[in-house]
């Protein structure tokens, strides 16, 4: 990659944040990251990445991607102190991939206008096991001139970008998408659970879904954990909860009735009441088992999950 290629930032090297910044770093982007601690970026100059020690250093990045938890943590690492704002410099543009509400990505954008800084909207679809069988997809939103400097970059991460148009409309595509996610994974949950107590094993029925017309690569990915009860963490139920409150809200604010969102919200939280929210939120199939009277046990079947892994 010729020595004229933007610098690129990043901040924040969680479980997602580190597989798309290793991506980019494996891709030949000239990549320098942060995170609050540094011994979870440390791992990255491995693959190429520089670590930096303040995030103020990333200002003079050309492009900077944001990958945290919440919008309290996105306004403390752009505009906070010491945050990538409180310096004399800022870079050219900000991609901000975390699930944020519509409210906090239209303030962040302000907040980075009043610097001159351009903001590409830009939340995903995936997690770290999807991004490394390189399925992740994003949806942006923003100035289309931002979209087309920021997709070299977002093409080394993940295959698909989606541009549905300005402002914070990837937001809301996202919120909607999350929201999905948790409705179906309860529908899931509900039809495996009915199948199994009138006879027929998990494995057995997930396998006739999963080749039907109703089948999809999320049902083929969530398939493994429903039959071998493997919650190793991919998004929480606390996580999903912050979605479908979202969703919730938006539909109130567009006046959307929205009766299965709001019912999969109150079993997401009585899962989590149920002390079910360090695993992964595939912890439904559980919660709706219990509510049937009955008892779970792993069917110790192969089960292909769809991304190319083959069967665990």
């Amino acid at each position: 990659m010729a020595n004229t290629a933007p610098k690129i930032g990043w901040i924040g090297i969680g479980r997602m944040g580190h597989a798309m910044a290793e991506r980019l770093a494996k891709g030949g982007a000239d990549l320098t990251v942060w995170n609050r601690t540094r011994a979870k970026a440390e791992p990255l100059a491995a693959a190429g990445a520089k670590v930096a020690d303040a995030i103020v250093d990333l200002a003079a990045c050309d492009i900077v991607f944001v990958m945290v938890s919440t919008w309290d943590d996105v306004k403390q690492v752009v505009a906070g102190p010491g945050g990538l704002l409180s310096g004399a410099r800022a870079p050219g543009l900000v991609v901000e991939c975390s699930s944020i509400s519509l409210e906090g990505s239209a303030e962040l954008r302000a907040l980075l206008a009043a610097r001159g800084v351009a903001m590409l909207a830009a939340p995903v679809s995936g997690n770290a096991k999807v991004i490394k069988a390189g399925r992740l997809s994003f949806v942006c939103s923003g100035p289309r001139s931002a979209f087309d400097a920021a997709l070299p970059w977002l093409r080394l991460i993940a295959p698909s970008a989606s541009y549905v148009g300005e402002g914070e409309l990837s937001r809301i595509v996202k919120i909607c998408h999350n929201v999905f996610l948790g409705v179906v994974t309860q529908s899931l949950a509900e039809i495996t659970v009915l199948a199994q107590k009138a006879g027929v094993p998990r494995h057995a029925f997930l396998d006739f879904m999963n080749q039907s017309v109703m089948g999809s690569t999320f049902s083929r990915y969530k398939s493994p954990a429903f039959v071998n009860l493997d919650f190793k963490v991919t998004f929480t139920p606390k996580l999903l909860r912050k979605d479908l409150d979202l969703g919730l809200d938006a539909a109130r604010r567009f006046e959307v009735p929205m009766p299965l969102a709001s019912l999969t919200r109150d079993l997401v939280q009585t899962l989590i009441g149920h002390g079910m929210d360090e695993e992964d939120f595939a912890k439904l199939i559980v919660l709706q088992a219990m509510a049937s009277g009955l008892e779970l046990a792993p069917e110790n079947v192969p089960v292909d999950d769809g991304l190319g892994g083959g069967p665990r």
